[in-house]
């Protein structure tokens, strides 16, 4: 048992540890860190509930259906949910990067259980796999989900609305895209390297883009408050 929990947290904690340590300003308290974290832990539970209940009263009956509302929406709106309402409004939320952080934290304590829970039920042999693919991808997700808030939070009134939007849509499109590959293509694995490959340049390209956002916000507060910020 010691070794299926060691495999199911690991990937979990390796990538959130990648993306925090890549913070080039102020880095977010772990308390913090960790509370988004046990967050996406929590939140898997009611998620596992939910998705049983539609699935037993007949609302998922199709591939797509599954895709894209019982796990894309579904989990995306809860993981959403726990930003918006517990991190949005923090005062450590103070750039734009660390939307990302603070995404992949949530996405990555529900992928971790999620992880365990498989692991538990299938085997340790099934760990690369799981790490490869869905515990990158929820980590993905909320970095794209932590970009999109991040924007949103320090953009202009009228800019926000449409970056709000954005975190919360293309998390779940892209979450049910990828599920779909799964659970309609035959040879799925020739649709979910490209898939991945995808996923990956998308969310780099936009933890660089959150890189220069957050370096232009400190310039700016430099500017307001050179002595505050100085030293």
């Amino acid at each position: 048992m010691l070794v299926i929990l060691s495999a199911g947290i690991a990937p979990g904690l390796a990538l959130l540890s990648y993306f925090y340590l890549r913070d080039e300003y102020d880095a977010e308290p772990v308390a913090l860190v960790f509370k988004a974290f046990l967050f996406g832990v929590i939140i898997t539970f009611p998620i596992m509930f939910l998705q049983y209940v539609l699935d037993v009263e007949g609302f998922v009956t199709s591939n797509f259906s599954t895709a894209y509302l019982s796990s894309g929406f579904l989990e995306e709106f809860f993981k959403w949910f726990i930003l918006i309402f517990v991190i949005y409004q923090h005062v450590h939320f103070d750039e734009p990067y660390d939307g990302i952080i603070y995404g992949a934290s949530v996405s990555l304590g529900f992928a971790t259980v999620e992880n365990i829970l498989y692991l538990v039920a299938n085997g340790v042999e099934y760990a690369f796999g799981r790490a490869l693919l869905p515990v990158s991808s929820h980590a993905l997700f909320g970095v794209l989900m932590g970009f999109y808030l991040g924007k949103a939070k320090f953009s202009p009134e009228e800019g926000k609305v449409k970056w709000m939007i954005m975190s919360i849509s293309l998390p779940i499109i892209l979450h049910g895209t990828y599920n779909y590959i799964f659970l309609s293509e035959k040879n799925w694995v020739y649709f979910m390297i490209p898939f991945m490959f995808f996923l990956w340049w998308l969310g780099l390209k936009k933890v660089k883009q959150a890189h220069r956002l957050s370096e232009h916000h400190y310039k700016s507060k430099m500017i307001k408050d050179p002595v505050r910020h100085s030293g």
